[in-house]
């Protein structure tokens, strides 16, 4: 038996060809390329961080002590952060192309920005909770007012209790008005298109810019001195929800608008009403985003000042009727508090400040912990009841099915059949024709 020969180019044939692009220096090893994951993070890639940060530093150091006459920490962050990106495209240009060179520096650029923010953050809090430190360590803080305690009594006498509980009764008179219309007519901006809902968007965007001494000279006007309202929680909460409903408004609109289309039109197939998809379909799915609108809102009224201070007025005693008398707030007295020349007034309100920040964020994780669950995730308590009324149904039907069991067996097989019915007669009488 001869084997025919192999022909000269079979065997270059047979192979998988590769494709290499144009003007790529770097020729394919014979098992291909290995991909690289973009979320995967090299040894390289910290060196060259590491390595930019230590000669932007020590460039600046350089320049600043040495050879510039310059000084200052802003100019020295400056100057430092521009030698850092500077040094960092230089390393990455040594192992990449010029695509991901751009890519890296725009990456660190946006990682930059967001540890600013939260470095501000930290900062702003942290100088707070120093400055106020000597108040915050009494108990009496959190438990009196500043009914007994004047400008120059020490710290052990007197506290911020009424002006926490005076926040709490605003925000929720707020809340309780801004809630529930700021979310219908967010689903009204949404499922209702038309010429009218544009121009109702366009006021409400217009209103996020609205000055806050605006709001309060509105409420002042229209409410206590037109109506006769004492200054008091309840024309302050009316204050705040002129400032809060915008913003509520505008972000559940945006959120609405991000559900898909094809939940509404699956919804509609099944015969579902316009409202019922909304209440069952549109609402649950973006339930989440709806909780933070309600914490951009009340973040953004709960630390209001002008407001407050035109329309709730000025007490020292705990006050826990919203209608009548005067009712402090956090921020009116963090405000009132610091413009104090006296060092325990000062500090009594920068503690006011850190117990309105720690209320925030109270507050924060309420209503994630209420709301922030995603779209078909129960809590355990809502698996347990769904568990139990499974258990309940699987038990009815058993019940139900051994029922119809016995009843077959109490049936018998063949019925008795009936006796013949005799065929009827029919008597003449005389005389009748038949």
């Amino acid at each position: 038996m001869t084997v025919a020969p192999e022909a000269p180019g079979a065997r270059q044939v047979s192979r998988r060809s590769r494709t290499v692009l144009p003007g790529s220096s770097r020729a394919a090893d014979p098992g291909g390329e290995r991909r690289r994951a973009l979320t995967s993070l090299r040894d390289t890639d910290v060196y060259a961080v590491i390595g930019a940060a230590s000669a932007a530093l020590s460039l600046t150091w350089l320049l600043f002590v040495w050879l510039l006459p310059f000084n200052g920490p802003v100019g020295f962050v400056v100057m430092a952060y521009g030698l850092f990106l500077l040094v960092y495209a230089l390393l990455v240009s040594l192992d990449e192309d010029g695509p991901a060179v751009v890519d890296r520096i725009a990456a660190a650029m946006v990682r930059s920005m967001g540890f600013l923010m939260v470095a501000i953050l930290v900062i702003v809090v942290v100088y707070a909770l120093v400055q106020g430190r000597t108040a915050l360590v009494h108990l009496n803080f959190f438990t009196e007012d500043m009914t007994l305690a004047g400008p120059l009594e020490p710290l052990t006498i007197g506290g911020a209790l009424h002006a926490a509980v005076g926040t709490l009764i605003m925000i929720t008179i707020a809340l309780a008005i801004t809630v529930p219309v700021g979310l219908v007519c967010a689903v009204f901006l949404t499922e209702v298109p038309g010429p009218f809902s544009r121009f109702v968007r366009t006021i409400v965007e217009a209103m996020t810019a609205l000055p806050s001494i605006v709001a309060g000279l509105f409420i002042y006007a229209t409410v206590i001195l037109s109506l006769g309202v004492d200054l008091g929680g309840f024309a302050a909460g009316l204050a705040l929800s002129v400032m809060m409903l915008p913003i509520i408004i505008r972000a559940a609109d945006v959120v609405i608008r991000l559900v898909p289309g094809t939940l509404r039109e699956a919804s509609y197939a099944m015969g579902t009403s316009r409202w019922r998809t909304v209440w069952h379909v549109v609402l649950p799915t973006c339930r989440s985003g709806l909780t933070t609108s309600v914490i951009l809102g009340t973040a953004r009224g709960i630390g209001e000042t002008s407001p407050v201070m035109l329309t709730s007025g000025m007490t020292q005693e705990l006050n826990l009727d919203p209608f009548h008398d005067p009712m402090l707030a956090l921020s009116f007295a963090t405000f009132e508090y610091v413009k104090s020349p006296e060092p325990t007034m000062i500090a009594r309100g920068f503690g006011t400040a850190s117990l309105l920040m720690a209320l925030v964020l109270v507050l924060f994780v309420a209503a994630r912990v209420i709301g922030g669950r995603g779209p078909g995730q129960l809590t355990r308590r809502q698996e347990h009841r769904r568990v139990v009324a499974s258990r309940r149904d699987a038990r009815r039907f058993a019940e139900r099915a051994e029922r119809s069991e016995r009843a077959e067996r109490a049936t018998p097989a063949t019925a008795p059949a009936a006796p013949p019915t005799p065929p009827a007669t029919f008597r003449t009488q005389p005389g009748s024709s038949s």
